[in-house]
Formats: structure tokens, C-alpha cells, sequence
């Protein structure tokens, strides 16, 4: 069994990897195909993805693997990495700077560490269970925030939102002090630094957010489904993060209603 510290380690390095490779086509000629859910992918997704691979076969070659762009591939059946190449796909082909490297460590399907890399920002949050968030390696904590009127609250995928649950986002567009629209993973890495209280998200896959879970959850916040349930590899994709048990309790109440 290898330790937290040492897997820290690993996925810092996979992370370097991620990094050197997705910033060779950053802003540069991308090929772009379109998955036939019309979500792009490009040489850069493929390429990150094939790199961290690589790594894992060299270091864990009997864990299993389960990636965006190239599917999963059997291990052990209890040890499983899980890559999202680049999250923001779509900010990626636009050349804007807020898309991300997700990289999640399972055993038996819960996630013990999560790993948020931010390429063009030269951040790499981690979390685990046993260790504390860390970015570029010191410690960060999510903020105290309780009360949702007082908070600094994120809104994730709000027109796909606002298209499948208009009354909740009516509702959203009315709670916290401070409201920002975003997309991916940025926002869950700013609330494990303390800089935001609440993120809501929806129509995510595991490989979105799994990694980001136990960086929320070392960072000392709350990450659950909108029903309160832990995130798994089953989980429906609607997510919401807060600072504080309290602050969560206050979102799940507005999510349902």
C-alpha cells in the first residue's frame, strides 16, 4: 500500500507532465473533433491523456485507469486513477486560461486524494484523506462562511441550469452576497483556498468530480450530490461544495426546494 505522501508526489509529477504537454498547443494550431455529445476534444486532450497514462503503466502497472478521452482500462479491481486531461475544453480551444488537469486516486471506488491542476496559472491544488490542501505545495483552508446571504456563492453550467431547473435557477439568482456564472474546475480549487464559499454545479462525470472532492474535503468544506449523498463513480453529476456544514445545509435546502 503506498502512502498519501508518496501518492501526493506522484500526482505532482503527473501534474508537471499534464502541464509541459497541454501548454505546447495552448493558444497554438488545435485539430478539433466533437464527441457525439457534441462536447470538443483535441490533440491536446488526447495527447495529456496518453503522457499521464504512460506514467501510471511505469509506476502502477496494477491499478486500473479511467480517462476521459480513452475509457477505462482494467487493474487490480481495487486501486483506480481517473483523468480528466483537460477540463475546459471549450476555454482550452478559446484560448482562455481557466481550464484545468484533473486527476483522481480511488481505492474500492472512494477517492482518497484529488489532484486540480491549472496549466496557464502555474497552480496545482491537492487534497487527500490524512493530509491537508495544499497549492504549489503550502496549505490552504476553505473559509468560515455560514450564513448563504453573506456568501460568495459560484454558479456552474447556469444556462444548462437554467434549460433543466428554471425555478432553481430563479432561486440561485437570488442567494449569496456575491453570485459569479463559471464552468469547470477553477472555481471548487478557489473554494478549497478560502476565496470562494459555495459552488453549484450539474451535469458533470466522475472524472469532473472526483478530484475535485477530496481537495473541497481536506481544505476542511463539504462536497456532496444535491441530495447530500457522497460523490462515487455512480453519482448523477449535479454537485454542490460549500465552506462550512452549515452553508451546505442552507444550499441543499434551496437546491430542493
Amino acid at each position: 500500500m503506498v502512502d498519501t505522501h508518496t501518492l501526493k508526489e506522484h500526482a505532482v509529477q503527473m501534474a508537471n507532465i499534464a502541464s509541459t504537454t497541454g501548454m505546447r498547443f495552448f493558444r497554438g494550431s488545435l485539430g478539433v473533433e466533437f464527441k457525439l455529445d457534441e462536447s470538443p476534444v483535441t490533440q491536446a486532450d488526447k495527447a495529456v491523456e496518453a503522457e499521464v497514462r504512460a506514467y501510471l503503466k511505469r509506476h502502477f502497472p496494477a491499478h486500473g485507469i479511467f480517462g476521459e478521452e480513452h475509457g477505462k482500462q482494467a487493474g487490480d479491481g481495487r486501486h483506480m486513477w481517473v483523468i480528466d486531461p483537460i477540463d475546459g475544453t471549450r476555454s482550452f480551444l478559446s484560448g482562455h486560461p481557466l481550464f484545468g488537469f484533473l486527476l483522481a486516486y480511488l481505492v474500492e471506488g472512494q477517492p482518497q486524494l484529488g489532484l486540480v491542476g491549472m496549466p496557464a496559472l502555474n497552480e496545482v491544488y491537492v487534497g487527500g484523506v490524512g493530509e491537508a490542501a495544499t497549492l504549489n505545495g503550502k496549505p490552504i483552508r476553505a473559509s468560515q462562511q455560514k450564513r448563504l446571504e453573506q456568501s460568495i456563492l459560484y454558479v456552474n453550467e447556469g444556462d444548462k441550469i437554467h434549460r433543466d431547473y428554471p425555478d432553481l435557477f430563479n432561486r440561485l439568482m437570488q442567494a449569496g452576497q456575491t453570485r459569479r456564472f463559471a464552468y469547470d474546475c477553477y472555481p471548487h480549487a478557489l473554494l478549497a483556498a478560502g476565496h470562494v464559499d459555495a459552488v453549484v454545479d450539474y451535469d458533470l462525470q466522475p472524472y469532473d468530480y472526483l478530484a475535485v472532492a477530496p481537495l473541497v474535503i481536506a481544505a476542511g468544506g463539504v462536497i456532496t450530490d444535491w441530495q447530500g449523498r457522497t460523490l462515487t463513480l455512480e453519482s448523477d453529476g449535479a454537485v454542490v461544495s460549500a465552506a462550512t456544514p452549515e452553508l451546505h445545509a442552507d444550499l441543499l435546502e434551496l437546491i430542493n426546494g
